[in-house]
C-alpha cells in the first residue's frame, strides 16, 4: 500500500460551503422542528437566534485556527498543536462520536421515511442500499461528494423559501403588510432565558457543519483563506434560513399544535401548503438526507485517515490514500460498516453521540485559541485580545452551558466514551512513559503553518 499518497487540492470555496451545508442539511430544521419547537415552549426564533450567537463565538474561533493550521483533522489537530499531543489525542477521539454517528442518523432517518412512503420494503434494505451508493461516491472523490451535495442543498434553500412564502402570503392576505412585521417571536412577556436556552442546545445541531469544513484543508485551495471565509459564510446561510423560518411560523400560526413531536413537520407542511407541498416536502427532506449523508461520510473518512496518519490509529490503514482515486478508502469502506449501526439503534441515540461530541470539540477549539494566545510572545494589539481571548472565552462559556443542559444519558454516556479513549491513550502511551506515536512529526513532516503557529 502507498501510505505516502497526499490528498489532492481540488475543492473551492463555494464546494466547501456546500459540503459544509450538506452535513449541516438545511431541512434538518424540519426532522428535529417537534423536539425543538416544545424544547423551548414555542419559542423557536428566540432558540435559533441564541443559538447563532453561540456558534458565532466558536466559528470565529475555528476560523482563527484554520487559518493559523490548515491542515486536516479539524479539533484534532488543533489541540494536538496547541495544547498537547494527549489532548488531541483525547478530543479525536470524542469529536469521532460526532463523526462516527452523523452518517448513522442519516441512514435511520433515510430508513424510516422511505419504509413510510413504501411499507413492502423493510427500512434495512433502504438503510443498507444508501450506505453502499454513498460508499461509491464518496470512494469516487470529494469533488463529486461537493458537485452532488450543491445541487441537493439548492433543492432544500428552495423548498424553505417556498415554505416561508406560503406563510407569508398567508398572513399578507388575512392582515395586509403589516401583518409580515412582528416583534413577539424575537421578545415576549412569557419568555425566559432557561427555556430559550434549552431550546437552543437542541437545534444547536443544526450549526454544526462547520467543522466538517476544517477537515478539508488539505483538499481545498488556498485553505488559510478558504476555509474562513466559508465558515462565516455558512453559518449566515443557515441563520437566515432558520431563524426566517422560524419567524414566519411563529408570526403565521401562534398557536401551533400537533400530536407527535417526530411528525410534528409533515404536520406542519400540511397545514402550511396542503398535499402537494407535503410531497414535495417529502421528497426534498430524502434528497437532503442523502447528502447530509455523503458529507458525513466524507468528514469521518478524512479524521480517520488523520489520526492515521499520525499513528494514532494503525498507519497502514487508516493513513492510506487511494492512488488512484486519492480519498481514504479503507476509511470510507470502516465508515460504512459502522454504519449499519443505523438497523439496530434509534435516531434519539444517535444524536445524543452527536451532540456531546461536537460541543466537547467546540470547546477545545475555543481554548485552543486562547492558549496560542498566550504562547504568542509578542505583543498584542486591543483587536487580538478581543478576537483571540474575549470572543473564545465568550464561546467556551456558551458551550459549557449547552453541555450542561444536555441530559444525564447523554452526558453519562459521553463521558463513557471518554474513558475508554482514556485507556487506549494509557495503553499507547505506557501509562504516559512515552510520548503518542506520530510518524509526521518524527519525520518533520509537519505542514510549515503549523510551526508557524505554535
Amino acid at each position: 500500500m502507498d501510505n505516502q499518497t497526499e490528498l489532492k487540492r481540488t475543492l473551492t470555496l463555494w464546494q466547501v460551503i456546500f459540503l459544509g451545508l450538506a452535513w449541516n442539511t438545511p431541512m434538518i430544521y424540519f426532522s428535529v422542528f417537534g423536539v425543538a419547537y416544545e424544547g423551548s415552549n414555542g419559542f423557536l426564533t428566540a432558540a435559533y437566534m441564541m443559538a447563532v450567537l453561540a456558534v458565532l463565538f466558536t466559528g470565529a474561533s475555528y476560523a482563527i485556527m484554520a487559518k493559523k493550521i490548515p491542515v486536516a483533522g479539524s479539533a484534532y489537530t488543533y489541540a494536538k498543536e496547541t495544547i498537547h499531543p494527549y489532548a488531541g489525542f483525547l478530543v479525536g477521539w470524542v469529536l469521532l462520536l460526532n463523526y462516527l454517528f452523523a452518517p448513522i442518523i442519516a441512514c435511520i432517518t433515510f430508513g424510516i421515511f422511505l419504509h413510510a412512503e413504501v411499507p413492502s420494503v423493510p427500512a434495512y434494505v433502504w438503510i443498507i442500499g444508501l450506505i453502499v451508493l454513498l460508499a461509491v461516491i464518496a470512494i469516487r472523490g470529494v469533488s463529486s461528494s461537493a458537485n452532488i451535495s450543491r445541487l441537493f442543498v439548492i433543492l432544500q434553500i428552495i423548498f424553505m423559501v417556498v415554505f416561508c412564502s406560503y406563510l407569508a402570503y398567508g398572513l399578507l392576505h388575512s392582515g395586509g403588510a403589516a401583518s409580515l412585521l412582528s416583534a413577539e417571536p424575537f421578545i415576549n412577556i412569557d419568555m425566559s432565558l432557561p427555556v430559550v436556552l434549552a431550546g437552543a442546545s437542541i437545534v444547536v445541531f443544526s450549526f454544526l457543519g462547520f467543522d466538517t469544513m476544517a477537515t478539508l484543508s488539505e483538499e481545498t485551495i488556498d485553505p488559510k483563506k478558504t476555509i474562513p471565509k466559508a465558515i462565516f459564510i455558512m453559518i449566515g446561510i443557515v441563520a437566515f434560513l432558520h431563524v426566517g423560518t422560524s419567524y414566519f411560523i411563529q408570526t403565521a400560526l401562534p398557536n401551533l399544535s400537533f400530536t407527535d413531536p417526530d411528525s410534528a413537520a409533515l404536520e406542519l407542511v400540511g397545514v402550511v401548503g396542503g398535499s402537494f407541498l407535503r410531497s414535495v416536502f417529502i421528497t426534498v427532506l430524502i434528497a437532503a438526507i442523502f447528502s447530509q449523508g455523503l458529507a458525513s461520510v466524507t468528514s469521518v473518512s478524512r479524521l480517520l485517515y488523520v489520526m492515521g496518519r499520525d499513528s494514532i490509529l494503525p498507519k497502514k490503514w487508516f493513513g492510506f490514500v487511494h492512488p488512484a482515486f486519492k480519498t481514504p478508502v479503507i476509511n470510507i469502506i470502516i465508515a460504512s460498516i459502522i454504519s449499519l449501526l443505523a438497523i439496530f439503534i434509534s435516531i434519539d441515540d444517535a444524536i445524543r453521540f452527536v451532540n456531546f461530541g461536537a460541543l466537547s470539540a467546540f470547546f477545545f477549539v475555543n481554548i485552543c485559541v486562547i492558549t496560542l494566545f498566550f504562547k504568542n510572545k509578542k505583543h498584542s494589539t486591543a483587536a487580538e485580545i478581543v478576537t483571540n481571548l474575549i470572543f473564545p472565552l465568550i464561546g467556551a462559556g456558551f458551550i459549557v452551558w449547552l453541555l450542561a443542559l444536555l441530559d444525564l444519558q447523554t452526558i453519562l454516556g459521553g463521558l463513557a466514551w471518554v474513558a475508554a479513549g482514556a485507556i487506549y491513550l494509557i495503553y499507547l502511551t505506557g501509562f504516559f512513559t512515552k510520548p503518542l506515536p506520530d510518524a509526521e512529526a518524527s519525520e518533520n513532516k509537519e505542514p510549515s503553518q503549523v510551526k508557524e503557529a505554535i
